[in-house]
C-alpha cells in the first residue's frame, strides 16, 4: 500500500475508487461514498484499500474535494461519510439539517497542523505564532524573511497553504490568525496537499502549512519548523501531539457518518473495521491514534453489539 503515490494523483474533487467483482465472500453488499478532508483522506484511502481487499462485494469510493466541499455533499445526501479535519460548523448543521440528514461523529485521529520550510533553509528552526499570524492575517505587507526576525536574510517569502475548502485552512486561521478563513490571499493554495509539500520542496524561500503526515512522507526534502505558542519551541512529533505539547497546532481528526448510512450493512462493516484497524494503520501513514480503549469505547457508543448507529450526533 502507497497512499502518497495514490493522492499524488487526485486533484480536487477526484474521487478514487477500489472494488473487485467477488462472488462467493459471502459478506453484505452495497456502495460506501466518501468524500472531505485531504488531511484524513491518507487515513481514509488506506483502510479503503485493506477493507477493499477483504470485502470483495463492497464498493467503496473516496474523494478529497477538502472538509467544507465534503460538508457540501454530504449534507445534501450526496455522500455517505464525510472526512473532516475540525468540527462541522453551525452553517453545515443547518445545511444538514434542512435535508434530513443527521450524522455521528467520529474521532479517528490526532493530526499536527506542521509549519515546513525548505530542506536547505538554514536560517529558521522555530517561530512563534505571533510570526505566524504576522506573516498569513489579512493585508499583511510581509514580502522577505527578513520582515518576520531581524536576523532572518533579505531573501523572498514564498507561501503555500490549504485552498478555502479545507479543514486546515479553517483550524489555522482561526488558532493563529485569530478569525476563521481570514487569512491573506497572495499565496499559492490548493485542496491536494501533495501539491504544497511540492512547492515547499522546489523552493528555497519558501514557507507551507499542511498536515503532520504529508510532512512524515516527505521529510527528507522538507524540515519542520518547531512552533512556540507561548511555552518555548516545540518541534511536531508523534509525542507532542498525543499529549498537547505541540500547542496550539495539535488537533483531532474526524469522520461524520450520516446515521441512515450507517444503518446499512456495507457501511456500518467499513465504519466497524475503520476503528478496528485504525490503532494499525493510523500510524502506518503518519498521524496519532488515539489509544484502542478509546476506539473500543467510540465503537460501543456509535455502533453497539447490534451493529446499527446508536447516538446521533446531528444539528439539534
Amino acid at each position: 500500500m502507497n497512499w502518497k503515490s495514490a493522492t499524488a494523483t487526485i486533484a480536487a474533487g477526484a474521487a478514487i475508487a477500489l472494488t473487485a467483482c467477488g462472488g462467493g465472500d459471502g459478506g453484505p453488499e452495497g456502495n460506501v461514498a466518501i468524500d472531505g478532508s485531504s488531511t484524513v483522506y491518507p487515513i481514509t484511502e488506506a483502510v479503503l484499500e485493506e477493507f477493499s481487499a477483504a470485502n470483495r462485494n463492497i464498493r467503496v469510493t473516496a474523494g478529497a474535494k477538502g472538509t467544507g466541499g465534503g460538508f457540501a455533499r454530504f449534507c445534501r445526501g450526496e455522500t455517505d461519510i464525510n472526512d473532516a479535519s475540525r468540527p462541522i460548523t453551525e452553517g453545515e448543521q443547518e445545511l444538514c439539517e434542512e435535508n434530513g440528514v443527521d450524522y455521528v461523529e467520529i474521532p479517528v485521529a490526532y493530526d499536527g497542523v506542521t509549519v515546513a520550510v525548505n530542506s536547505e533553509n538554514d536560517w529558521a528552526q522555530c517561530i512563534t505564532v505571533e510570526e505566524l499570524r504576522r506573516i498569513w492575517q489579512p493585508e499583511s505587507t510581509i514580502q522577505q524573511w527578513s520582515q518576520v526576525r531581524d536576523e532572518w536574510p533579505e531573501r523572498e517569502l514564498v507561501l503555500y497553504g490549504p485552498d478555502t475548502d479545507s479543514g486546515t485552512f479553517d483550524y489555522f486561521t482561526e488558532t493563529v490568525v485569530g478569525e476563521e478563513a481570514a487569512s491573506r490571499s497572495d499565496y499559492t493554495a490548493s485542496a491536494d496537499d501533495n501539491v504544497l509539500v511540492r512547492g515547499v520542496r522546489g523552493d528555497v524561500g519558501s514557507l507551507g502549512y499542511f498536515g503532520f503526515a504529508y510532512y512524515i512522507e516527505n521529510q527528507d526534502e522538507l524540515r519542520a519548523l518547531a512552533v512556540d505558542g507561548g511555552s518555548g519551541c516545540v518541534e511536531p512529533t508523534r509525542e507532542t501531539i498525543e499529549s498537547g505539547k505541540y500547542a496550539p497546532m495539535a488537533r483531532p481528526l474526524f469522520i461524520y457518518v450520516k446515521q441512515s448510512a450507517l444503518q446499512r450493512p456495507a457501511v456500518e462493516q467499513f465504519v466497524r473495521y475503520y476503528l478496528d484497524n485504525a490503532p494499525t494503520l493510523v500510524p502506518d501513514v503518519g498521524y496519532v491514534p488515539l489509544s484502542e480503549e478509546r476506539y473500543r469505547k467510540i465503537m460501543q457508543e456509535h455502533l453497539g453489539s447490534a451493529g446499527a448507529g446508536q447516538e446521533s450526533a446531528g444539528a439539534s
